[in-house]
C-alpha cells in the first residue's frame, strides 16, 4: 500500500514539477514575448519620437535654405549677368554672389546659364572655383530648365563634399535663361546626432545613404540597386567613385505596430552559407519622408536594450520563488522606467523650448523685417528688424492692419492679394511699394506676402527689405552713364578735330620735309661749287688753246693737224658734259618711289659729285667690290644724297688730317644689306649719341652748316623703310650705319 502510494505520490510530484515546469516555462515564454512586444513598442515610441524631432531638424535646416533661389533669380545683378556676359557684368555678379553666401552661411551659391555653364559663383575667388563648370548632367539643372524647383543631394564634383543642393529657373521675358543653386552643408546636423541608442541615417529617392552616424555605413544602400539605378546614379556623377553596395541584411521582418526588424552584418561576410568572425545585430528600423525633399530619414534603434529586459524579465519569472527579491527587483525596474521616462520628457521639453528659442533668435537677427498677419490682414507678430525700419514697438501695433504700415497708393494691391479667394490668390505677392514709419516719413521696400496653413487656420507671412541703398545705387548708376555717354561725345567731337588737324600738320610737314631735302641738296651744291669751278677751268683753258693753235694751222694750210685738235676740242667738251651732268640730276626733285637700285650706280653718282671735292683735300674713299651685284629698294637720287652728306660729314671730322680715308663696307642680313659709312676722327660724344639725327644739332664751327643733313638723311632712309643709326668705332672715329631692304635685280639686267 505504502509502495503504491509512494508510486502515487512520486506520479503526482513528477506530474505536479512537469506542471510547474510547464507552467514556468510557458510563463517565461510568454512573459519573455510580452516583455519583448513591449520593450519593441516602448523602443518603438522612443525611436519615433527622435524620429520626428530629426525630421523636424532637418526639415528647419533645409526650410531656412529652399527658397532662397526663387528669391535670388530675379535680381537685376543676376539676369544682367545671364543677358549680357561680359566681364563686368559677370564680375558684379560674382561679388553679389559672395556676399549673399556670407549672409546666409551656406556652402556655395552660384549661377549657370541655360547650358549648364557655370558663369558667376560665390566661391570665384577660390582655387576650386566653380566658375567655368558645367553641371548640366545635374538633375537639379535639368529640372529648373524644367521650369521646376530642383533638390538635389550629391557630391560635389569640385570640393568632392557632401552638399543638398535648391535650385531655381532665372526667367527673361518668360524665357529660362538660367539657373541659380544654393549649396548647404549638411555635416552640421550629422554632428548634432550623436544618440548612443540611435544610429540615424538620411537617404535619397534610390535608399543611398548619404547622411549617418555610421560611417562605414555611408554612400551604402538599403537594398541592392538595379544595374539602370546604378548606372543612372554614375552619369550624374552623383557620389563620385564610391562603390554603392547595399547593407549586409540578413533578415527583415515587417511588424503590426509599425516598424521593421531587421538584422544585419557588422562587417564583412566570409560567405553566403556562414557568419563567422562576423557579428550580426538586429535593429528596429523606422522611417520617414521628408516633404517636398526626395530624402527619407531612417533610425535603426538597436535591439539589445530589449534583450536585457527580455533577459531580466526572464531572470526574474526564474526567482519567482523569492518574492522579496522579485518584488524589489520589479520596484527598481518601474521607478527606473519612470524616471526615464519623466528625464526623456523633462530633456524632450527643453529641447523643444530650445528650438522655439533659437528659432526666434533667427526671426529676430534675420536681415529683413518679417510680420505675421491673421486671416484678416491684422498684425499678429513683428520681430525686431520690422521694428527698427518702421519704428513701431511690437505691441503698439499688433491687432492693426497692415494697411498701417503702407504708403496711401500701395495698400490697394495687397489688399487685393489679402482679401482674395483661394483659387484667386497667387501662391506669394512680390512686389516693390513703400512703407510708412512712425513719423511718417516714407522709404523704398520690397514686398513679399506669402500665406501659411496651420491645419484650418489660415495665416500670412510678410517679409520686408529696405531697398533705400539700392534705390540710391540704381540713381546714381543712372546718373553716372548718363555722364559717360556726355564725357564720351565730347571727347568723340574732341578727337575728331584733333585728327583733323593732325592730318593737317602731317601733309605740311611732309612738303616742308621735301622742301628741306632739296635745300639741304643744293646746299651741298654749293659747297661743292669751288670744286667744280676748278675742274672745269682746266678744259676751257685747253679748248682755248687747242682752238688758237687750229686757227693758226689753218692758216698755215695744216688741215690734219687743225683736225687733230679740233678733235680734242670735242673730247675735252663730252668731259665737261659729264662734270656738269651728275650736279643736273642731284639737284632735281626725286619722284618718291621706292624701286630695286643698283649700288654701282649710286657709286658712280656719289663719286662724279665728290671728286672734285676729294681730289681737293687729297682723300681716298675705299668703297667694297661687287656693288654691281647688290641692289636695295629706295630711289637712286636721294641715296645719292644720304652718301654723299655722310661722306662730306666724315671728311668735316678728319680736315685736320693730311690724308682722309673714309671706309665704306658691304655685308647682307636675312632682310637687310647694310652699308657702314666710317671716318678716322674723333667719333661722337657718347653723350651727344642719341642727339644726333635731331634736326639743327651739329658740332661743326660756325659757316659749315645748319645741322640738318643728319635729320634730312635719317628721315630719307626711314621713308624708303630702311634705318639709320651711329655708333663709334672702338678704334675711333663715327660708323654710320645703313640697313635697307635688299631688292632683286631687274629682267633686263645681265649678271
Amino acid at each position: 500500500m505504502s509502495h503504491i502510494l509512494s508510486t502515487t505520490w512520486r506520479r503526482y510530484r513528477l506530474l505536479f514539477v512537469t506542471f510547474l515546469v510547464s507552467t514556468f516555462v510557458v510563463v517565461v515564454v510568454q512573459t519573455t514575448l510580452i516583455s519583448r512586444t513591449q520593450g519593441l513598442d516602448e523602443l518603438q515610441h522612443r525611436s519615433s519620437a527622435d524620429l520626428n524631432r530629426y525630421i523636424l531638424s532637418l526639415q528647419q535646416k533645409l526650410d531656412r535654405y529652399k527658397d532662397l533661389p526663387k528669391l535670388l533669380s530675379s535680381h537685376s545683378t543676376l539676369t544682367d549677368a545671364l543677358q549680357w556676359p561680359d566681364n563686368l557684368s559677370t564680375q558684379r555678379a560674382n561679388i553679389y554672389l559672395e556676399q549673399v553666401n556670407q549672409s546666409i552661411n551656406a556652402a556655395d551659391v552660384y549661377l549657370m546659364n541655360n547650358l549648364g555653364l557655370t558663369i558667376a559663383a560665390s566661391n570665384w575667388a577660390n582655387e576650386r572655383s566653380f566658375v567655368g563648370k558645367n553641371y548640366a548632367f545635374r538633375p537639379y539643372f535639368k529640372d529648373a530648365m524644367e521650369g521646376k524647383v530642383g533638390r538635389y543631394f550629391a557630391l560635389g564634383s569640385v570640393s568632392k563634399k557632401r552638399g543638398y543642393y535648391f535650385s531655381y529657373p532665372v526667367y527673361e521675358h518668360h524665357q529660362i535663361v538660367g539657373v541659380v543653386v544654393v549649396k548647404i552643408d549638411l555635416n552640421e546636423i550629422e554632428s548634432d546626432w550623436t544618440d548612443p541608442d540611435l544610429d540615424i541615417l538620411v537617404t535619397d529617392e534610390d535608399g543611398v545613404i548619404f547622411i549617418s552616424t555610421q560611417t562605414d555605413w555611408k554612400f551604402r544602400t538599403l537594398k541592392p540597386l538595379s544595374q539602370q539605378a546604378v548606372q543612372r546614379i554614375a552619369e550624374s556623377l552623383r557620389y563620385g567613385d564610391h562603390q554603392l553596395t547595399a547593407l549586409d541584411i540578413i533578415e527583415k521582418k515587417e511588424r503590426e505596430e509599425g516598424g521593421t526588424l531587421v538584422t544585419l552584418v557588422d562587417g564583412d561576410r566570409i560567405n553566403n552559407e556562414a557568419l563567422d568572425g562576423v557579428q550580426a545585430k538586429e535593429f528596429l528600423l523606422q522611417s520617414r519622408d521628408l516633404e517636398d525633399s526626395g530624402l527619407t530619414v531612417v533610425v535603426l534603434a538597436s535591439t539589445k536594450s530589449v534583450k536585457v529586459k527580455m533577459f531580466y524579465t526572464a531572470l526574474t519569472i526564474g526567482f519567482i520563488f523569492i518574492a522579496l527579491v522579485l518584488l524589489i527587483m520589479v520596484l527598481l525596474t518601474r521607478q527606473r522606467i519612470t524616471r526615464e521616462r519623466a528625464r526623456f520628457k523633462l530633456l524632450e521639453t527643453k529641447a523643444l523650448e530650445e528650438n522655439e528659442t533659437r528659432v526666434r533668435a533667427i526671426i529676430d537677427n534675420t536681415q529683413a523685417g518679417l510680420i505675421t498677419l491673421d486671416a484678416q490682414g491684422r498684425i499678429e507678430s513683428m520681430n525686431s528688424m520690422g521694428e527698427k525700419l518702421f519704428g513701431y514697438d511690437e505691441v503698439n501695433v499688433r491687432s492693426e492692419y497692415i494697411s498701417k504700415l503702407l504708403a496711401q497708393e500701395d495698400r490697394a494691391i495687397c489688399w487685393q492679394h489679402l482679401t482674395a479667394s483661394d483659387e484667386d490668390r497667387q501662391s506669394e505677392l512680390f512686389t516693390e511699394a513703400r512703407g510708412l514709419r512712425k513719423n511718417g516719413s516714407v522709404f523704398p521696400i520690397e514686398l513679399i506676402i506669402g500665406h501659411m496653413d496651420y491645419g484650418a487656420i489660415k495665416r500670412f507671412i510678410v517679409t520686408i527689405h529696405d531697398i533705400t541703398q539700392r534705390k540710391q545705387y540704381e540713381e546714381e548708376l543712372k546718373h553716372a552713364r548718363e555722364l559717360l555717354e556726355h564725357r564720351v561725345e565730347e571727347r568723340t567731337a574732341d578727337l575728331t578735330d584733333a585728327n583733323r588737324k593732325l592730318l593737317e600738320e602731317v601733309e605740311k610737314h611732309q612738303n616742308t620735309q621735301d622742301e628741306l631735302i632739296q635745300t639741304a641738296k643744293l646746299a651741298v651744291l654749293g659747297q661743292m661749287s669751288a670744286g667744280i669751278n676748278h675742274e672745269l677751268n682746266q678744259p676751257l683753258t685747253a679748248i682755248r688753246t687747242y682752238a688758237d693753235n687750229a686757227q693758226a694751222f689753218l692758216k698755215l694750210g695744216r688741215t690734219d693737224t687743225a683736225e687733230k685738235n679740233l678733235n680734242e676740242i670735242s673730247k675735252l667738251t663730252e668731259r665737261m658734259a659729264k662734270i656738269i651732268h651728275p650736279l643736273k640730276e642731284f639737284s632735281r626733285k626725286t619722284s618718291g618711289n621706292a624701286e630695286p637700285v643698283c649700288l654701282k650706280n649710286v657709286h658712280d653718282g656719289a663719286m662724279s659729285i665728290m671728286y672734285g671735292r676729294l681730289n681737293k683735300v687729297k682723300a681716298q674713299v675705299n668703297w667694297p667690290h661687287d656693288l654691281d651685284r647688290s641692289y636695295v629698294m629706295g630711289d637712286t637720287v636721294r641715296l645719292e644724297q644720304v652718301l654723299v652728306n655722310l661722306i662730306s660729314n666724315a671728311l668735316q671730322a678728319m680736315e685736320s688730317e693730311q690724308a682722309p680715308v673714309v671706309d665704306i663696307e658691304l655685308y647682307n642680313e636675312p632682310k637687310w644689306t647694310v652699308l657702314l659709312v666710317r671716318d678716322h676722327g674723333l667719333g661722337v660724344p657718347e653723350d651727344d649719341l642719341n642727339r644726333v639725327f635731331e634736326p639743327f644739332y651739329t658740332t661743326k664751327k660756325a659757316g659749315q652748316g645748319l645741322g640738318l643733313g643728319l635729320s634730312i638723311s635719317f628721315r630719307i632712309i626711314e621713308s624708303m623703310g630702311g634705318q639709320l643709326s651711329v655708333e663709334n668705332h672702338p678704334q675711333g672715329g663715327a660708323v654710320f650705319k645703313i640697313c635697307l631692304p635688299i631688292a632683286q635685280a631687274p629682267d633686263n639686267v645681265i649678271s
